[in-house]
């Protein structure tokens, strides 16, 4: 039997979004306040996804061999230095956060049955790499506060509260929506960014936390004076959004996940098709809302 285990380790450690074979005005052009010297630091948080067989002490692997592996390899390394003079690959391509998952990756495949590497540079911001030479994702996350009502006009106050419960009362209620936007693409090999992240940031603030923040979603909203505001088809409308302006950028939307509260998320993932696939945390169809 296959399980996946999963390893958290941190290191805190500075660096500094800068080419040498740029200018100074050029490379502040191009990272902003990352580029400022000396560089900036950050407590970085990072997760290890194994997969293996069970062996016969219910164990994929000895976790304190996976932590020595992961100290000995990674963090004792990387804990209170200099990334960019730290390891040799990050004078080649820059330690921003997608492409440190990467070489991650690369120190630790031949020691451990990886599967994913997942880096936190801050809560709000992360990336995963799962072997795929240059491909790599990364998701930023912010929030907005919204009012909504859930309610179908064709039908009375009662049927909507069979269907909705307390979410059909008509004046409404509010969330402080939680959200996280996934984009995938290849890491660029100098600059080591899928795409400009504060670019990536602005596509987000603007179609979305800026038109959506502080609003009542059934009025305020064009989109949804003909279509019911649940969490999902907020998602979904959000993915449409962002569809362009992220291609527009260099990079693929992968995911949008909107939390509603703790008891209620989802999860639309950008496909081919024309119909968007939905999935709550646990990777099923969205369960009701109590």
């Amino acid at each position: 039997m296959k399980c996946i285990i999963n390893r958290r380790a941190q290191f805190s450690a500075s660096h500094r979004y800068w080419l040498p074979e740029l200018s100074e005005a050029e490379n502040a052009e191009q990272f902003g306040l990352c580029a400022c010297a000396p560089g900036h630091g950050h407590n970085y948080v990072l997760y290890v996804s194994m997969e293996g067989e069970l062996d016969d002490y219910g164990m994929v692997l000895n976790l304190s061999d996976v932590k020595q592996v992961i100290k000995r390899e990674v963090t004792s390394q990387l804990d209170f230095s200099y990334l960019n003079d730290a390891w040799q690959e990050f004078q080649e391509t820059l330690p921003t956060t997608e492409n440190i998952t990467r070489v991650i990756w690369n120190r630790l495949v031949s020691h451990l049955p990886i599967v994913r590497i997942q880096l936190f540079e801050h809560p709000e911001l992360w990336a995963d790499y799962e072997g795929n030479n240059m491909e790599a994702s990364l998701t930023i996350s912010t929030h907005f506060s919204a009012a909504h009502r859930l309610a179908l006009p064709h039908l009375t106050l009662e049927q909507n509260s069979e269907i909705y419960g307390k979410c059909a009362r008509v004046n409404g209620h509010g969330h402080n929506y939680h959200l996280e936007v996934t984009i995938k693409g290849e890491i660029d090999p100098r600059t080591g960014m899928i795409a400009d992240l504060v670019a990536f940031q602005k596509a987000v603030n603007d179609y979305v936390v800026e038109p959506f923040d502080h609003t009542f979603l059934n009025k305020d909203i064009p989109y949804f004076t003909e279509v019911v505001p649940t969490a999902e088809n907020i998602a979904i409308h959000i993915r449409d959004l962002l569809k362009e302006p992220i291609r527009s950028i260099g990079a693929t939307l992968h995911k949008v996940k909107l939390i509603e509260s703790p008891n209620n998320s989802c999860e639309v993932y950008c496909t081919d098709d024309e119909e968007p696939i939905v999935h709550d945390r646990q990777q099923q169809p969205i369960l009701v809302r109590i």
